[in-house]
């Protein structure tokens, strides 16, 4: 863990580069220290259908939400939810000069005993720096 995901809407794609700011998440996520590599998950899902506002079209938004197994306090957190939204925001910026965006995020615990996970990335990292 985390799990990032991104809901957009559609007008975002003309304003910003989004797998760049998929990216860029990922990126700090691992720089952050808190989240173990082979758990880092980013995704973009974009919304076809938005009402904002007062109605007019040109309104967009970025919504992130960080979901992550319960466990660490809430310093640990805060810290990694802050670097998280500053990435955002700071990726965002120019678009958010030109045009109408809201930028939210939330972060929430994932309860480790309803959430079963099983996958093989952390294997084939290990194979891949074995190889290296």
């Amino acid at each position: 863990m985390p799990h990032i995901t991104l809901d957009y809407s559609a007008n975002m794609e003309d304003r910003t580069d989004l797998a760049g700011l998929c990216e860029a998440l990922r990126r700090t996520a691992s720089e952050t220290g808190v989240f173990p590599l082979a758990g880092i998950r980013v995704r973009a899902m974009r919304a076809d259908h938005v009402a904002m506002a007062d109605g007019d079209t040109k309104h967009g938004y970025v919504d992130v939400s960080v979901r992550l197994r319960a466990g660490r306090d809430l310093d640990t957190r805060k810290a990694a939810v802050d670097a998280l939204f500053e990435t955002a925001r700071s990726f965002l910026e120019p678009a958010m000069e030109r045009h109408s965006i809201a930028l939210s995020m939330e972060m929430r615990d994932i309860d480790p005993d309803l959430s079963p996970k099983t996958g093989t990335i952390r294997d084939h990292m290990a194979q891949a720096k074995a190889h290296d």
